[in-house]
Formats: structure tokens, sequence, C-alpha cells
């Protein structure tokens, strides 16, 4: 096409755009866009991110969206209603279908689970206890043999729920009801298997089996429902029923996670008096109730807990003793913790007996701790060197600065070396006694033990000699502290004013002052050179002050140490003090707990070290507030552990704490990503039964989650109560609930909102048919988004870039190239920046059109303007032109390429070796693939394998042999790609001896086979006649494992017909069955006929059973064998119900099943229901023969039956058949037996009926004819 044509034909494309939007005045000036060029240059590409919907800035001409006049109420109910494929009413809706279902429309559902089962039904309408029972059986064995899906289970359920209504007076089998059960627990149908355990109840019949409680138990404990986990327990136990040991360790667990203490130690205790069998694994949950018990008080329960445990012979852990230790310590009663120790005759570990010592220090002094310590030793007790400490401390701290010493002599005696705050407690009371210059001794030894001094060891140095006016130590002791780096002091600082402010002192109302007074003195001591001095201060808070920091020396305060850490964030820290804080038996106080998990929980990063933390600590996280409850709910699900989170929101429920929205939101998205769907709907009803709203953006997230998880009813729902109760966000909403729909999959519900709300008057902007748009090409639903697209253009509305460049292809692709073009034109016009991608795209929808001509003029266009295309645009051309078959073509724009220094795109190169061999240009293909090897990115394997392909599909293996050799050469491996298309090639080439050499090869290097690959192999095995090679391949797929599909059984199975090996034929698919080598698309039907003509019916329909059971419906043709096959052995009934079956799949029997099965019918007597399956013919639209017809009538002859015979007679003649005259003369002899029978029935008798019904009647003319058939 010329330049001067493509000019003339885009004039009439914008001119006809026009015409469709006369207020775009632009548009008209685009016609000359073809002769100027563009001053903008871009090298964007079609996938650049910046082309996003969200870059609106150059799109001009908008208007915004219009929400006031609508009426939200009932938007939800609305929408649900115009796409009801969208929501999942199978619910509801299978429970109505089962309450009007009849028999046959249940077992339809399971019938290709257990075929050979439910055909025996179908042809009776109610079931009786032993026929369910049977079904049931078949059920269950099926389950043990493969995977089954859950809706079969409930269509199973559906059938036993149907046969207990059928009948008032019928009742399941004690056996159904156990078989049921199993099969209910199974699946997780733990409602289902309650429901199913109620009507055992009122019926009667216990279930006497304490797996399935225990398993249904062990069921609501998965799914944290603890209320009925505990009701079936009890259940369990009242008939005498003992559940597993598994299933009191995981209600244990819940009971301890859930914490209910008085529950657990129940049922703990009902563990031991059950008798089980325990083991050393039941201690682990021992332990967790233990120490629940302590944590609630319950310190004597626990206790009498720990005997049994020791009466069945264990030895209790040390966790549980300390525990235990831990509860008497709570409650300060350590006379019974040590005859609790001395009735065990053991000693706690070192932290619970520094936890003791350290309570027995705080609340009674250390010479009794001191004494209880040495009870504790007699037991086993060994003190480390944080037992001792804690008694230096406290001896300190009560002035007893020689039992201090004494302790610190024994610590060094037994080999431990003293911690830092031992020495930080010693130095804080010589310097409390007076003793200030033993302080410098004490911290030498430290130094030299290796100990660094830390900021507690300073400021109680600095508060002492400032207690002891020893200036000049200060400013020593600061300079230290500038050294290890503490504190920073520049020039102009000075020390002493330093040294203040780190005691917490203000330098300015603290002064040090030389006394110059000649008159009264205020010289309170002495410098170095022996000038007075005097402190300018408040001396009763100075004194307080210092006196506080030597106090505080002797017993370190972790609380307030952590605390401090907590504040600046450095929560490593925190984490390591409270570590220290346990060995020091000290408790972190509630105020630093709550502040440590508050400031854990805000970070992300930090939400499992807030876990343990809490995990550590129970008692503390029960008595958190609610600000911080809700803010580590919200922490717990955002960080992944959303079980975690719902055990705290369920505790908030229970302690009627106020629960923020944002905790809600962050739950409900939390469940829904896991994908909890029970948790989740449970929760959903409390938050909104709770008037829960999210703001804006938690709604967005938990919005895009309920799409993603298709639970689009809660959605729709949310979307109308924002709506109603956020008025002013109305257009944000929209907006986002438009973009979350439309990007989920779910465009067509938005277009249903979009077209609900223009009806009620709303305009809408150009952001939310770019959202419509953008779904429905998501979702390749064009023609709707053209329709939009012509919307949005007569309302003057421009598609944003990303979504032009999607339309401008498609509506190529559509043959609209009018409307493709004139887009491509508004766009320019609206983002000029962005001129090369919306060229590309045009190219793109040309090369898709196969128009590469036009393509190419779009190319040529580019280049006039500036606009240099890339590889991708190449590549595309490069593609239609291969497409097209032209050869010439192609070879040019490879020139270019080369030119270039580019190289075509992979699929360029597949296409263009394809035309080149198709064509017979092979020594251009070769030369092609050096010229990929050269330039390409690409792995050179990948070039060689679409050569050798396509080399094999023009049927050139000679030149394959060449390429082999090169790959030989150059060293490279084949992979398992090259193999199947050499295997698959050479079979095709029907080279025997190379297709089976690389088979081998290739499944010699542990490479496995394509099925294509094997099947080609073996056809072409025999169709050389080589069947028993064929026959050692087959063996060898078998000896692997490797399915065997339709094709390659169906060859290995006639072959050995063909050879008379019926048995051996019959044990091949028997071997199949066993091995599971059969694919789910299997398809016995040639099969099927050739057994039912061999004589071998049940192996016809063990085949067909298989079929049917993996999905595959088989062809009319093999159930009228097996009919027939059954016909012959006098099998009439399983014939009638394989007829059945025939029917409720929607089969055709032949004309020859209708006949044999009627013809057996009244051969046998059943007349009657031959004359049935002559009705259900004649309902089908079948046309029996004269002779079914003459079957049944002589049926009804025998039977002495005038009157039916004579309907069958009227029925044979509206299908255009007549009697013949031995009928007619046979039914006339029996008139006068039958006279005074039917006289009452009619006006007319019965031979007037019949003779009338074949043409003739009483006083009938002389010239009445009658056809004799």
């Amino acid at each position: 096409m010329s330049r001067k044509t493509t000019t003339i034909l885009c004039n009439h494309r914008l001119q006809f755009l026009f015409s469709l939007n006369p207020g775009k005045s632009h548009i008209k000036q685009v016609s000359s866009v073809f002769s100027v060029k563009s001053h903008c240059f871009s090298t964007t590409s079609l996938t650049d991110p910046s082309l996003s919907s969200t870059s609106t800035a150059h799109q001009t001409n908008k208007t915004h969206i219009d929400l006031s006049p609508i009426n939200c109420n009932g938007i939800a109910q609305f929408l649900i209603f115009k796409c009801p494929q969208f929501f999942d009413k199978g619910k509801s809706e299978r429970e109505n279908f089962a309450k009007v279902a009849s028999l046959k429309e249940l077992l339809v559902d399971i019938s290709d689970l257990i075929p050979d089962v439910t055909r025996r039904f179908r042809r009776i309408l109610i079931l009786k206890p032993e026929d369910v029972l049977e079904i049931l059986l078949g059920f269950q064995l099926e389950c043990e043999r493969v995977a089954i899906e859950g809706t079969k289970v409930e269509s199973l359920w559906r059938l036993f729920k149907w046969a207990s209504d059928q009948d008032k007076c019928f009742k399941h089998l004690p056996k159904s009801y156990e078989v049921m059960a199993s099969v209910l627990f199974q699946y997780g149908m733990l409602r289902e298997l309650q429901l199913l355990l109620l009507a055992m109840e009122r019926q009667g019949i216990l279930l006497d089996n304490n797996e399935i409680f225990s398993k249904l138990i062990e069921g609501y404990v998965g799914a944290c429902d603890l209320e009925r986990a505990v009701l079936v327990y009890d259940r369990l136990r009242e008939q005498g029923l003992v559940p597993s040991l598994f299933c009191y360790h995981v209600l244990i667990d819940l009971l301890v996670r859930m914490r209910r203490t008085q529950l657990a130690f129940r049922v703990c205790l009902d563990m031991f008096e059950t008798g089980i069998n325990l083991s050393d694994g039941e201690m682990v949950t021992i332990d967790k109730v233990v120490r629940l018990l302590c944590g609630d008080g319950m310190v004597q329960e626990a206790r009498n807990l720990l005997k049994k445990v020791m009466a069945l012979g264990f030895e209790p852990s040390s966790s549980v003793i300390n525990n235990i230790a831990s509860g008497y310590c709570e409650k300060k009663d350590f006379e019974d913790l040590l005859s609790f120790f001395v009735a065990l005759k053991r000693s706690p570990n070192v932290l619970a007996g520094n936890k003791i010592i350290n309570g027995l220090c705080t609340n009674f002094g250390v010479e009794r701790a001191n004494l209880f310590r040495l009870e504790l030793e007699n037991l086993g007790f060994r003190p480390d060197e944080v037992t001792l400490g804690i008694m230096i401390g406290w001896s300190c701290r009560e002035g007893n600065l020689r039992s201090a010493f004494i302790y610190l002599s024994e610590m060094l005696s037994t080999g431990l070396e003293p911690v830092i705050w031992s020495y930080n407690a010693l130095i804080g009371a010589v310097f409390r006694e007076g003793m200030w210059k033993h302080a410098q001794d004490i911290l030498v030894e430290m130094v030299d033990r290796g100990m660094t001094p830390n900021l507690s060891t300073f400021r109680t140095l600095l508060a002492g000699y400032c207690k002891a006016r020893q200036f000049d130590e200060v400013k020593m002791m600061v300079h230290k502290m500038v050294d290890h780096g503490l504190i920073e002091l520049s020039l102009l600082d000075n020390p002493l004013s330093k040294a203040f402010m780190v005691l917490g002192l203000n330098p300015l109302s603290v002064r040090l002052k030389r006394d110059n007074d000649v008159g009264f003195s205020k010289t309170e001591f002495y410098d170095n050179l022996g000038n007075g001095l005097y402190l300018d201060a408040n001396l009763n808070e100075y004194e307080k002050r210092v006196n506080e920091i030597l106090k505080d020396s002797m017993t370190p305060d972790f609380n307030l140490l952590v605390m401090k850490e907590s504040d600046h964030g450095n929560f490593k820290a925190a984490l390591l003090l409270i570590d220290e804080m346990v060995r020091w038996g000290q408790e972190l106080s509630l105020s630093v707990f709550s502040a440590l998990v508050k400031g854990l929980s805000a970070p992300r990063s930090h939400i499992r070290a807030c876990s343990r933390l809490i995990e550590k600590m129970p008692m503390l996280a029960k008595q958190l507030d609610d600000v911080v409850l809700n803010l580590l709910v919200r922490a717990y699900c955002k960080g992944g552990l959303t079980y975690k989170g719902r055990i705290f929101f369920d505790e908030m429920l229970l302690r009627d704490i106020p629960i923020e929205n944002g905790t809600y939101t962050a739950l409900l998205v939390g469940l829904c990503k896991r994908g909890n769907y029970q948790d989740f709907h449970y929760c959903w009803e409390i938050a909104r039964n709770r008037k829960w709203l999210p703001g804006l953006q938690d709604c967005k997230s938990l919005v895009e989650c309920l799409f993603h998880r298709r639970i689009l009813k809660e959605a729709l729902e949310l979307l109308e109560s924002m709506m109603l109760f956020h008025p002013h966000l109305r257009s944000e909403i929209y907006h986002m609930f438009l973009e979350k729909l439309s990007i989920t999959g779910f465009t067509s519900i938005a277009h249903k909102l979009v077209d609900e709300l223009i009806q009620q008057g709303c305009i809408f902007d150009d952001i939310a048919y770019n959202h419509l748009i953008r779904g429905l090409c998501k979702e390749r639903n064009y023609r709707v988004a053209f329709t939009i697209l012509e919307t949005m253009l007569a309302r003057n509305l421009v598609p944003c870039l990303d979504v032009s460049l999607i339309l401008i292809p498609q509506l190529c692709r559509a043959d609209k190239l009018d409307k493709a073009i004139a887009l491509r034109e508004i766009v320019l016009r609206e983002q000029c920046a962005f001129t090369f991608s919306i060229h590309c795209a045009l190219v793109k929808g040309f090369c898709m059109t196969g128009n590469v001509g036009e393509a190419a003029n779009v190319v040529q266009d580019m280049l006039l303007k500036g606009l240099f295309p890339d590889a991708e645009i190449y590549n595309m051309l490069f593609q239609g032109y291969c497409q097209a078959n032209s050869l010439r073509n192609v070879r040019e724009l490879l020139g270019v390429l080369i030119r270039k220094f580019l190289s075509p795109s992979i699929s360029s190169y597949q296409n263009l070796v394809r035309l080149m061999c198709m064509q017979g240009s092979f020594t251009s293909a070769l030369s092609l693939k050096e010229l990929m090897l050269g330039h390409s990115r690409y792995h050179s394997l990948i070039i060689y394998n679409i050569l050798v392909f396509y080399l094999f599909s023009a049927g050139n293996s000679l030149l394959v042999d060449k390429v082999l050799n090169e790959l030989q050469e150059k060293g490279l491996l084949l992979d398992e790609v090259t193999y199947n298309f050499l295997v698959y090639g050479f079979s095709e080439c029907k080279d025997v001896s190379s297709c089976l050499l690389y088979l081998s090869t290739m499944i010699s290097k542990g490479f496995r086979p394509s099925y294509r690959s094997l099947r080609a192999a073996v056809t072409c095995l025999c169709d050389l006649g080589e069947f028993s090679r064929a026959l050692e391949l087959s063996r060898e797929m078998e000896v692997r494992n490797w399915v065997h599909g339709s094709f390659v059984q169906n060859v290995i199975v006639e072959g050995l017909l063909s050879l008379d090996k019926l048995q051996e034929a019959e044990c091949f698919l028997a071997q199949m069955v066993d091995k599971g080598l059969i694919p789910d698309s299997i398809n016995y039907d040639n099969l099927i006929k050739r057994f039912c003509f061999l004589g071998r019916l049940r192996k016809a329909v063990e085949l067909l059973n298989i079929m049917l059971k993996k999905g595959n419906i088989p062809n009319s043709a093999s159930y009228d064998s097996v009919i027939h096959g059954l016909c012959i052995k006098n099998q009439l009934n399983e014939a009638l119900d394989f007829h059945a079956e025939m029917l409720d799949r929607d089969l055709k029997p032949s004309l020859k099943t209708w006949d044999m099965l009627i013809h057996k019918l009244c051969q046998l007597g059943q007349t009657a229901e031959a004359e049935n399956l002559l009705i259900s013919m004649v309902q089908l639209g079948e046309t029996p023969t004269r002779l079914m017809y003459s079957s049944v009538i002589n049926g009804y002859r025998v039977e002495n039956n005038p009157r039916k015979a004579s309907e069958l007679m009227q029925m044979m003649q509206q299908s255009g058949y007549e009697p013949d005259f031995d009928t007619h003369w046979s039914l006339i002899s029996n008139l006068h037996k039958s006279k005074d029978k039917y006289s009452s029935n009619s006006s007319q008798g019965f031979l007037s009926r019949l003779l009338s019904g074949s043409g003739l009647s009483y006083g009938t003319s002389s010239d009445s004819k009658v056809k004799m058939g």
C-alpha cells in the first residue's frame, strides 16, 4: 500500500471517528499527522511502569464522580441477585435440593465413584436399610483407595439424610451410622458428624467408637472451637469411652492456650484416672497445666497433680518443680515450699532457687534467706554467683557490710566469679559506711578480674565521692567515663557539672564554692591545696539524691533498666536485661511489661520477639489493658501470627474489653489471607454485630483480600455499609471497590454496579471507566470493553494510557481498524510524551491480525517522526511476516536487525526456522542458527532444539544427524527436550533403531520421556510389526511406574488379543489398575466392545467402571455392547440397570438394544416392563419397530389382557404400523370374554374400538379399505 493511499485511508477513518464524537474538535486536526514530524521522542517500552492508570496528569476534559443522588440501601443484595454465578449459594441450594430430589438424582452425584454399587438402585424408588449400608460400605472402600473430593462426601450425607426422611418407619442400621461417621470425620465435616451423633442419640444408638469421638475432638481443637470440643469430650466420657492419648494432649494444650485453668485441671486429672498408659512425652503437657495452675495461684492443685505423676512412677521434671516453687513464692508461703522440697527430696534449679532467695531477702531479710539456702543445699541445691550476689546486695542494703564480705569470700572460695552487680553493691556500701578510700580498691579488683565498669558502677562512684566531698576523685571518675565512651565531655565543659548531671542534679542549683568569708566560716571541706570549700545547694535534697543512688546500687532495679532501654528503642538490650532479671529472681512489673510489649508491637520485625516474651510471662499478659491488647492483636495479625492474635481477641471478648475498628480489620485480613474461613466468618459476624467499619486505607487491604479469596457477599455488604456511613468518602470508596473488583476477576460485578448507579443518576469519571475496561480486557471480554470505550468517547472522556495500549491491538484484532487508528490519534493528542508506546501498540495490533503491510507503514511513519523502533517492534514484524509466509520480507528485516547489531527473539527465530524448513531452505536455517548462536542471549541448546524440531517436521532426518554431530563436537549435552524431539521425530520418520536408541539413552540418563514420545515409539514399533519390542517398552514403563495412556494401553491389548493371548491382555489391564498407571483421561471404548465380542463380559464391565471412576463417560456403543452381552447371558436385571444408567447419562441406546431388551422382557413374561420401555422410547423421540410392538402385544395376548393389547395396538397404529390379521382375529375372538368387563368403560364396545382403530366398524361401507401390514 502506498504512502498516499495510507494517508487517504487514515483521513477517512478520522472523519468516521469525528462523526462519532462531534464534540472532540481536536480530532479534526489529526488528519495531517502523517505529514508532520513530531518533536516528542520516547524510547519507553510497552511495559514501562510509568504508564499505569495513576498517571493521569496529561488527561483533560475529565469529570468527577457524583454520587450524591444515589440510594445505597440494598446495593449488595442487588449485585448478588444480578450476578448469581459468582456467589456460592451451594450450601443452601444443596440442602434444598436434598429435600426435593429423587433417589435417582441423589445417586447421580456419587455414581462416578461407585458405579457398580449405585447402578443397582437406579430403577428403584425407595432404599432399604441394607441398601444404604451397601452404598456406604462401597463409598468407604473407595475412600481408602483414592482421594475423593469433599463435595462427594456431602452428596453421600444428603443421600443418608434422604433415606431417613423417605419413610417414618425407616431406621438406619447401626453399622450404617458407624460408617457414615467414619467418612464424615475423614473429610473434616465436623458439623455434620455432630448432627449424626445427635441423630444416633435420638434413635437410642450409642456409637461405641472412641476413635471417632477422639478424632472429632481433635478436629474441633484444630478449628479452635473449644466449646464444641469440650461438649463432645463430656459426651464421650459419659458413655464410658476413653479418648486417645493424642486427643488428651491436643485438648489440654488448647485449654492451656485459652487459659481455661479449671477445665485443664479437670481433663488432666481425668487422664490419670482413666488408667491410660502415659509416656514421657505427656510430661510436657502436664508441665503446661502445672504452670497454668501456679500462675492462677492454685499451687495445691498443682502439687496434687504432681503426686499423681509420681504415683505412676514418673520423676517430676525440673520445670514442674520450679513452677510450683514459683507459685509458693508468689504466695510468700516459704514454709510449705520447704516442706515440698523435703517431701520430694529434690531441690530447685538455680533460677528457681534465686527467686526463692530474693523473695526471702525482700520479705524476711538476709539472715532467714541464708538459713533457707542452707536447707536447700542439704537437698542438693548449688548456689551460683547470682545467688550469693543477691545475698551480698541485700546485706549491703541492710548495712551489714561484714556479712556481704563473708558472702563474697564464700563465692571466691568456691571458684565462682563475682558479677558486676555485686561489686557495685559493695562499692555503694563502703561509701555509705564512710569508707570511701576502699572504693578504689574494689574498683581495681573488679578491673583486674576482667570486668568493665558499667554506667551504674560509675554513678555509684560519683555518688559516693560526692557524698564524701571528694570532688577531685569525682573529676577523675568523669574523665574515666569519657575514656569508656559512656559520656562525652568537651573542653568547655566543667567535669563537676557533668558529674552532677549524671547523678540527676541540676548543675545550676549545685555549685562548689571557695569560702572567702573572713567572718563566719562556711567551709565544709578542703581541697588538695588547703582551700576551704563548701557546697552552695539544698543540702537535704543533695544528700537525699546521692543516698538514693547508693541504695539503688546495692540491689539492681532491673525494671528501671529495662524501661530505660525500651524508651530508647534498644529492645535487644531490654530483652537481655529481662533474662538477667530472671537470673536475679526479680519479677517484671506490669507497667514495664506493658510498655515493652507496646514497643515491640510497633515494628513488625520485633513481633516474634514479643511473642516469645508473652509466652514466658502469660500471667502478665492476662493483665494488659485495652490499648496494648488492641495493638498486640493488630501486630500479631500483620506479622503473620494470626492464630495468636485470635487467642488474644477471644480473651478480649471474654473480658469485655473494647475492641477497636483497626483490630477487627487486621484480624479479618489475617484470617482471610490464611484461608481460615470458619474463623473468619465467626469474627466477621462479631464485628458486624458490634457496628464495626474499617477506615478507608484498612478497607483497601481487606477488600482486596476478600475478592482474592472469593468472599464476595461479605465484601459487597462492606461496600454498602461504607457508603451509608461515610457519605463524604463515597467517591473514594467506589473507585477503590471498582479497582479491586476489576483486578481480581469480577469486572462483571463492577459493571453491574456502574450500570445501576448510572440508572440512579450517578455521573462517573474516566477513572471508573478505566477500571472497568482494564478488568474486562484482563478477563478477555473485549466486546464489552469496546462498548464502554464508545461510552467514554461519547462523553468526551479519554482512556488512560495503559488502557489505550491494551485496547488498540484488540480493536485491530476485532477488525475495528478505524476505531484503533482513531483511538491512537486521540491518545497522541492527549499524551504526546508517550508517542513511541502508542505507535508500538498499533504495530502490535496490525501484526496480530496478519496485516503486516500496515504495521510496516506505521513503523515507517515512526522513522519519519524520529522514533526509532526497538527490538520488540522488529520482532513483531518478524513474526507477522513469518505467519504470512513471506520469506523475502523476513530476510530483508533480518538484514536490518543485523545492521543494527540486534538478534531476533526466540519466538521470532522459531517462526523463521519453521518458515525456512517448510519452504526447503535448510541451508538458510543452518545459517540462521549460527547467527543466533553468535548474538543470542539464549542458551545454545534452545537454539538447537528448535532447529531439530522443525527439521523433523520437514522430514529431513539426515540433516538432524549433522546437527547432532555438531552438538557432540561442541560438547553440549542433550537435555530432556532434545531427547523427546529425537524420539518423536525418528518415530515419525519410521527410523525404529534411532528412535529406540535415543529413548533408551534418555531413560538411562534419568530423563523421563514425554507421553507423546512413548506413544510415538509404541506406534512405530507396532506399525512395523515389532509388537514384542513394544511389549518390552511397556514393561520398562511399568517398572518405572510411568502412566500408560489410552493409546498405549489400547495398542498393547489389541496386539495381545490379535495373538489370541486373552489371558495376558486381562492381566496387563489388571496390572495397570493395581499399580495406579491409568491416566485420568483413559478411554476403553474400543476394548469394552472387543471384550464383549469375545465373551469376557466381566472384564468389559470392569473397564467401563474404571472409565466412570476417572470421570470419563463411555460412549453409547460401549453400553450397547455390555447390554447385549448381559442379555445373551440372560442377566436381564443387570442389563436393565445398564440401560437405565445410559438414559441417566443422556446416552442414546441403539434400536438393537431396545429391541433385545423388549424381546427378552416379553420372553420372560415381564410384559408391563416391556411396555414401559416402549413408552420411554417414544418419550425420547425414538420410533419403536413393528417387531417391538408385536412382541409386547403378543405378550399381553398370552397374559389374556386384551385391553392392554388394544392400547398397544393403537400406539402401533399411531406410529404408522398396521397389525397383521392373526393379531386382529385373536383379539376379536376374545371379545365375548371381555365384553361385559369393558362395557361400563365406554359407550362403544371393545370390538368397535378395536375395529375402528383398524379402519373397520359395525355398519361400515363395503368399500372400506384396510391396510394390512
